[in-house]
């Protein structure tokens, strides 16, 4: 479809190193990526910039270097460590002689490998598209003019706006099939909402060891390597907990540095389930040097998707490759778990972990009986809207009794947001 170099397993990498904090990459993660999208690297080359260079991104002196060692070692696709513009990425490709991609188009290529499920399949094809809609016109370079004379007038359209089109149609096909899946994911969490089932999400830096955590605790066997997005495709998992009973577990796609929009866009429905989330498991390697930076990196994705102000137990984990931390708990001056300490490999820990949980649900969730009057429509319309009712009847006054069931998060917030509160409708607790 496009006129554009094929991309193949011997690759050069390109780093810059930049001034600004914002714009930084890291070398390490970028050989993590490509070793996991199966590529085999056969140099690298570095350099160090105040700003990207229109043209070339790494300026005219380096791109000719970059073209010598792509003759040099007869290799076949060029990654930057950082996103290109469609006209840099055409311009080095000129030079090069081969196949260009940037960051983006690495994590996108990783992630069609790993898709599995229907919806996964979907979602990536999404992210990919929006991605090349941008990147139509270098492709097409050829075909940018209508041809004239006899016999070769067509309907006035270019080739180029046939594939625009082509892409938007297929666009909308994919949205509307993520709708339908969005549905029946949220029809899933309003019936565990009604049961009463909280919901635990692993959320993390790719390659943390969520994978691996989540066969531990719930004995299924879910794909869990040691590369970069491992698990692409979200799994669900019911488990039993002392004194609190069933809570489904999800085990959800790594973020990482820079995650590119497209794909947060497309994982839309996937993300959803840590939105909804009672209870976020971070899972931290506690082994890497750069876990702050990395732990930095998932709370600015969680606030990206709304997820940030949900309650978090930050799970440390690879103590295995520590010297001398074993298992433990941490908990603040109310004693609440804050941090368990464990290892998800050789499983270490883990029931600690499981009383933890037990000990933040306990704590996060709130029971009350209401009395409400009929005055207070609005009240009920919003009880109602948070599927926290388990039972209701009716008093001789014509009261309103209601048990109600919910977070305690969200107990708070209809305090502050209604003009009563709810605290004077209190029977008991």
């Amino acid at each position: 479809m496009f006129d554009r170099y094929e991309a193949g397993e011997q690759a050069i990498l390109v780093h810059v190193n930049f001034a600004d904090e914002d714009s930084r990459e890291d070398l390490a993660e970028l050989e993590l990526l490509v070793s996991s999208a199966g590529v085999n690297a056969v140099d690298v080359l570095t350099t160090s910039r105040s700003s990207p260079h229109s043209k070339f991104f790494v300026g005219s002196g380096k791109a000719e270097e970059i073209a010598a060692a792509v003759k040099a070692h007869e290799a076949n696709v060029v990654i930057f460590n950082h996103a290109l513009s469609p006209s840099q990425e055409r311009n080095l490709e000129a030079i090069c002689k081969c196949r260009v991609i940037d960051r983006t188009g690495l994590i996108l290529d990783i992630f069609a490998q790993r898709a599995r499920t229907h919806e996964g399949k979907l979602q990536v094809e999404l992210a990919q598209l929006r991605h090349i809609s941008t990147r139509l016109i270098r492709g097409w370079t050829h075909l940018e003019r209508q041809k004239g004379g006899i016999g070769l007038r067509g309907p006035g359209e270019t080739q180029l706006e046939t594939d625009r089109r082509l892409l938007r149609g297929r666009i909308k096909t994919i949205l509307r099939r993520l709708e339908k899946v969005a549905k029946q994911r949220e029809q899933g969490r309003r019936s565990r909402k009604r049961a009463e089932i909280p919901t635990l999400s692993l959320v993390g830096y790719t390659n943390a060891g969520k994978s691996t955590l989540f066969n531990h605790i719930t004995q299924a066997d879910v794909y869990a390597a040691d590369q970069l997005f491992a698990t692409l495709d979200p799994t669900l998992r019911k488990v039993e907990l002392k004194e609190v009973g069933p809570v489904i577990l999800a085990d959800t796609v790594g973020f990482i540095r820079h995650l590119p929009h497209d794909l947060v866009a497309a994982f839309k429905a996937t993300l959803q389930e840590t939105q909804e989330a009672d209870l976020l498991l971070h899972v931290v390697d506690y082994s890497a040097n750069n876990y702050l930076e990395t732990m930095d990196e998932v709370n600015a994705v969680l606030d990206e998707i709304d997820a940030g102000e949900i309650q978090q137990l930050i799970i440390c984990n690879k103590i295995d490759q520590l010297e001398e931390v074993e298992p433990k708990i941490d908990r603040d001056e109310d004693g609440t778990p804050i941090r368990v300490w464990l290892s998800a490999k050789t499983g270490q820990g883990v029931e600690l972990l499981l009383e933890a949980i037990s000990d933040c649900l306990a704590q996060s969730m709130v029971s009350y009986t209401l009395k409400i009057p009929p005055a207070q429509s609005r009240l009920r319309g919003v009880l109602f809207e948070l599927d926290c009712i388990s039972q209701q009847a009716y008093d001789e006054q014509g009261d309103w009794v209601v048990d109600v069931r919910m977070p305690a998060a969200d107990w708070n917030r209809l305090e502050k947001r209604l003009d009563h509160g709810l605290s004077e409708f209190v029977v008991k607790h």
